[in-house]
């Protein structure tokens, strides 16, 4: 009989096999870390991505902070300039006195005549000025009239005068403060 010694192909077809598995083995271990390192390389790069953005954002935050910064100062400076201009037109409101009547004397004034001198004693206001002509003198003289703080207004002085090349009127004018009207009491019952 005759013996066939497979000892030697088993033996070398268990190494080929061993080094197929080891083959497949490290294959599947560079396949894994393939796959891990290009997740890695993924997620590095969404990363540097996102912190771009949070930064880009962070960015425009102070920017506005910057802006809001300076829109709350806008506020408080209209704040302010609201409480000034209530506090004028408190005082505008309730002036009274050589005040209102010096406003009121301004508002009546027309262009091109001027006032040079004013002195008030007691209820008598004298006024001194210039002015182009006599007819600005009527006007003034109408309209002082016809305010609610002068009565009796008298022409004094009307002259010409030259100044430079100009012949102005000078005038000197006298009136009185109308006297404040009494607040009438209700009749008692």
């Amino acid at each position: 009989m005759i013996r066939i010694n497979l000892l030697p192909v088993r033996a070398a077809k268990k190494k080929e096999t061993a080094l197929q598995q080891i083959f497949v083995f490290c294959a599947g271990i560079i396949a894994v870390l393939a796959i891990v390192l290009s997740a890695w390389g993924v997620k590095m790069g969404q990363i540097a991505g996102t912190n771009n953005d949070i930064n880009a954002a962070n960015a425009k935050i102070n920017e506005l902070k910057i802006k809001i910064g300076k829109l709350d100062e806008i506020k408080k400076l209209r704040d302010e300039v609201k409480k000034k201009l209530d506090v004028l037109a408190a005082l505008r409101k309730n002036k009274t006195g050589p005040a209102m009547r010096l406003a009121t004397l301004s508002d009546v004034t027309p262009d091109q005549l001027w006032l040079e001198k004013y002195k008030e004693s007691g209820t008598q206001i004298t006024v001194s000025g210039m002015a182009f002509n006599e007819e600005l003198i009527a006007q003034f003289i109408s309209a002082l009239e016809t305010s609610t703080e002068y009565e009796n207004v008298e022409l004094l002085v009307s002259e010409q005068k030259s100044i430079g090349t100009n012949k102005l009127k000078r005038f000197d004018l006298i009136f009185r403060i109308k006297a404040a009207k009494a607040v009438q009491e209700p009749p008692k019952k």
